[in-house]
């Protein structure tokens, strides 16, 4: 669980460093070293004194660049999955079919290399505790689904994007919830190529 006792409450109202180039940067930085700590070590026992440890500074500095733990939290999940839309863009071709895409997702998406079970692991805490991070479910949706309508075939109505858009980023996650609960890979491969048929059929639909 996402620890919260940081000593301060996260109401301090310390200044932001948005609108200087510098404190961008330093941001930035502050961003990119949180974001390897949870990518290596989860999301059990998070809290703002941890991530100061892993950035080398202060809980203090944290939060006059970040808008307390739940916000230093979220933009550090935004930047892992930017970095899993990366690699699964990276091995879709824009002359494959939608099925031939989807199809080619799962592997990338099960690859644990880069520290990116911690992703998935943040859906687990938004249905645990939805009143306070069902955002992060909400965010990964929002941002898995652009790139999902844009695999879509030029010719749908955007309703009609919408649904299967949200069929498969639906059934993605599930299938990711079982591997990292249950470990079946045969059943999910099964599901996998079901999935995969039944985007078939709506691209021969027209």
């Amino acid at each position: 669980m996402v620890a919260t006792s940081v000593g301060v409450t996260a109401s301090v109202p310390y200044r932001r460093s948005t609108g200087s180039a510098r404190g961008e940067a330093r941001r930035a930085q502050l961003l990119e070293l949180v974001t390897e700590d949870l990518a290596q070590n989860g999301l059990v026992d998070f809290s703002l004194r941890r991530a100061a440890r892993a950035a080398g500074t202060t809980h203090k500095v944290l939060l006059y660049h970040f808008d307390g733990v739940e916000d230093l939290l979220g933009q550090a999940m935004r930047l892992l999955r930017a970095r899993r839309l990366e690699s699964v863009l990276a091995v879709t071709v824009s002359g494959d079919t939608l099925a031939a895409k989807v199809d080619s997702m799962w592997p990338v998406l099960m690859d644990d290399a880069s520290g990116l079970r911690v992703i998935d692991q943040a859906i687990g805490l938004a249905m645990h505790d939805p009143q306070r991070y069902a955002h992060l479910a909400r965010d990964a949706s929002d941002q898995y689904r652009g790139p999902l309508l844009a695999m879509c075939p030029d010719g749908w109505t955007e309703r009609r994007k919408q649904e299967v858009a949200e069929m498969i980023l639906a059934t993605m996650r599930g299938f990711l919830m079982e591997w990292r609960t249950v470990g079946d890979s045969v059943r999910i491969q099964d599901g996998l190529a079901a999935l995969v048929r039944a985007v078939q059929r709506e691209e021969d639909a027209g």
